[in-house]
């Protein structure tokens, strides 16, 4: 059903070998250049998964420094992992991009950015502040009003926070109101929810509708008290130490919750935790916990896929795209699972022509990179409006806000949802019908 299966979690032991042994994996056949947004747009090989990998095995070897080419190459990257799926060999170009950027950080002075960010999204004490002040810029249409007025990335910024509000549609509906009475109570897995940051902060509705599928299709939540910030963004901008413990509190808050699976509705999060035993590969028992936690991750599309009849599609329904998060394509390798999830809801869904392509968002990388994420978000844009589209469904926040803040920006008035969103409204709306039925199982 879904893209080929990634490389086995046991590969990633400490056995494998260190940072020069996983760079000598690549063979440098160039099948990654094509599937390249930066290369596409720059066409430069040190911009290139193979160029990068070229300037990593030198900065191993001791040929070169982090300063100058190596450090302004291996920041252009988007870590779309684009290139995982192109490759014939395997290498998993992630988790090399994230070792050169902590390798960037402890031999340089850059950085202080990217720290600054981090404590703003995902800092206890300053994210609550961060997102109640965004909460309530996107009430007030604060935030609507620096998207359509504000320059450079002050817009681009309010833009993203607006495009995190509930999509007028499906107010009252699929955003809002208690979860569903089960219709086959207790026949499923048992499930604990990652939180997250962002998510929980400024997309609450995302994870009330994720709730209400999962409970309509007999799943029974378990609390994960305890849980943290997945860690994506810290591991992404090379602070692997402060992403490694926040693997550890995680392991142990999944462990105890007792859930026989770990559901997360947001594609860096979920990619994030299968890739925790690479993270703690260094250390054997961690690992082996990690395997195990890794090994429960779902993301909620997974479940929804062929949980449910069919319902017809509805004559009069928004014409949907789907995008693709490149880390529930690339990094796990789930490729038609939400699109069988919104087919089975009933809805008539067209892939964007670049779904497979990176958005440009990219965690802070369109905070960093305003320029080139622009450039890459443009042609989104451009499909978007081309397409006469409705509604644009991705499963990834970053994605829903860097998209959605690009079609603001342009005046197309076009909602950016979760697809749980999608067949959250498609549910309630045949529970009105009566026409719900869950499949017996």
């Amino acid at each position: 059903m879904d893209g080929p299966a990634r490389p086995s979690l046991s590969d990633s032991g400490p056995g494998a070998g260190g940072w020069l042994e996983d760079l000598l994996s690549c063979v440098h056949c160039g099948f990654c250049l094509p599937a390249c947004p930066t290369y596409e747009i720059l066409g430069e090989e040190n911009d290139s998964p193979r160029g990068r990998i070229y300037l990593m095995r030198a900065l191993a070897e001791g040929r070169i420094g982090v300063e100058d080419a190596f450090s302004s190459h291996v920041n252009r990257c988007l870590g779309c992992r684009a290139c995982e799926t192109a490759c014939p060999a395997g290498v998993r170009y992630g988790s090399l991009l994230e070792k050169a950027r902590e390798r960037t950080l402890s031999e340089s002075t850059g950085g202080r950015f990217a720290d600054f960010v981090l404590g703003v999204l995902t800092g206890r004490r300053t994210s609550r502040l961060a997102y109640a002040l965004a909460r309530l810029a996107r009430k007030f249409r604060l935030a609507e009003f620096g998207a359509r007025f504000a320059p450079g990335r002050t817009g681009l910024a309010s833009g993203m926070i607006a495009a995190t509000g509930r999509s007028a549609g499906m107010t009252g509906s699929a955003s809002s109101g208690p979860l569903a009475d089960p219709l086959c109570p207790g026949t499923r897995e048992t499930y604990a929810l990652l939180e997250g940051c962002v998510m929980s902060g400024l997309y609450s509705h995302v994870h009330d509708a994720t709730r209400r599928t999962l409970k309509r299709r007999g799943h029974s939540e378990r609390p994960a008290s305890g849980q943290e910030c997945c860690g994506a963004l810290h591991a992404h901008a090379g602070r692997l130490d402060a992403a490694r413990a926040l693997a550890r509190r995680n392991i142990e808050a999944f462990e105890r919750s007792g859930a026989r699976i770990i559901v997360t509705d947001s594609a860096g999060c979920g990619a994030a935790m299968r890739d925790y035993p690479e993270w703690l590969r260094a250390e054997p028992g961690w690992r082996r916990r990690a395997e195990a936690l890794a090994e429960r991750v779902r993301d909620v599309s997974e479940l929804l896929a062929g949980s449910a009849d069919p319902v017809s599609p509805a004559g009069n329904g928004p014409r949907v795209a789907y995008d693709a998060p490149c880390h529930l394509l690339h990094a796990q390798g789930i490729r038609d699972a939400p699109l069988e999830a919104l087919a089975a809801s009933g809805y008539s869904v067209e892939r964007l022509q670049s779904w497979e392509r990176c958005c440009g968002g990219a965690g802070l990388y369109n905070l960093q990179q305003p320029e080139l994420s622009g450039r890459i978000l443009e042609r989104k844009v451009e499909e978007v409006r081309e397409g006469g589209y409705d509604v644009v469904a991705t499963g990834n926040p970053g994605c829903m806000m860097f998209l959605g803040a690009g079609l603001k920006r342009a005046g197309l008035v076009v909602n950016v949802v979760h697809p749980v969103e999608l067949v959250d409204q498609a549910d309630r709306n045949a529970e009105r019908r009566a026409e719900y039925r869950v499949t017996k199982r």
